[in-house]
């Protein structure tokens, strides 16, 4: 465990979130020093009671989850995406609720404290809208400072939204706390729907999911059912996209970037159509990925493997033969 790094997961648990907790449960190379929770697939609310639920399945319910914030920072949040994630975040599945409750700071603080902790090592994993990691940097601006990098999944440099024509979900949720966390001065890795669509799990690797001898990959296995079935009319076949398991996979080290410049990025978070947008700046990758000087946001957008057989082989073990 010392020689494991340390991280700090912010998510709104619904099905893929769940996936990626699981990878992350099962990687040695990470400490989960604490979760915090944010309003996005469900509420923060429920996304903290299918966490702590899921780390009571896993047996490790010394790892504190915070509750986030609620609403956006500019907004009111708006019902999440039951559609997608069911209507508890993870597919319709009940899980028994855990016995821990949720750690009483804000997941703001949690961070902060955390950091603090950590100067220098503590890497954040960001798998919902990024307010919690906005306010955070409210509260304490020396932040950038006392974190090693951030991995976000959100954004679309070149692909489209998800959410509306140009916006991607998590990036949509929270404007306003995306562009101040873009524009704060530290590393970010951002991994697009330009990468993360092209990863996918399908009904054969679910089964794999259900035979697993972790409980929470099992879980997450009968959560993916729905999960499958929302991508059906996107890949014409029982698949899904991965996500957030993708970022996970990318922190850890499993899965390498093999195309992932850095390039200057900017939220538009005005009121206009563009609202939401990820405005990357991919003038001159033609030939190849190029760094612009000065960039501190690297932009992920091929790997060297495809993210679904390094999350089946350590949750489920290599297929039968």
């Amino acid at each position: 465990m010392s020689d494991a790094t340390p991280i700090y997961l912010d998510c709104d648990t619904g099905i893929d979130d769940a996936l990626a907790l699981a990878y992350l449960l099962a990687s040695p190379e990470v400490h989960l020093a604490g979760i915090g929770t944010v309003s996005g697939n469900t509420s923060a609310t429920a996304a903290a009671e299918n966490t702590l639920a899921l780390l009571a399945l896993a047996g490790r319910e010394d790892i504190a989850v915070a509750v986030g914030a609620v609403d956006p920072l500019a907004a009111t949040y708006r019902g999440g995406a039951p559609q997608v994630h069911g209507g508890n975040g993870i597919g319709g599945v009940t899980l028994e609720p855990a016995v821990a409750r949720p750690d009483p700071r804000h997941a703001a603080d949690m961070l902060i404290d955390l950091a603090k902790a950590h100067p220098g090592e503590l890497r954040i994993l960001a798998l919902g809208p990024l307010t919690n990691l906005a306010v955070a940097l409210e509260r304490e601006p020396s932040l950038p400072d006392l974190v090693r990098d951030v991995v976000v999944m959100g954004g679309a440099a070149l692909a489209p939204g998800n959410t509306t024509p140009v916006a991607e979900a998590n990036i949509a949720n929270d404007p306003e706390a995306a562009a101040a966390v873009l524009r704060a001065d530290w590393d970010i890795t951002l991994v697009p729907l330009d990468v993360t669509m092209e990863h996918v799990l399908d009904e054969q690797g679910r089964k794999r999911l259900l035979e697993s001898p972790d409980p929470v990959a099992r879980a997450v296995g009968e959560a993916l059912e729905s999960y499958l079935d929302f991508y059906l009319d996107i890949y014409g076949y029982r698949a899904c996209a991965l996500h957030d398991p993708l970022a996970a996979t990318l922190l850890v080290g499993t899965v390498t970037a093999t195309r992932a410049p850095h390039v200057p990025v900017v939220i538009d978070d005005s009121d206009g159509p563009g609202r939401g947008q990820t405005i990357a700046d991919m003038r001159g990758q033609r030939r190849g990925p190029v760094d612009v000087p000065g960039a501190r946001c690297q932009m992920v957008l091929e790997t060297d493997l495809q993210v679904a057989p390094v999350l089946l082989d350590r949750l489920a073990g290599p297929p039968v033969a």
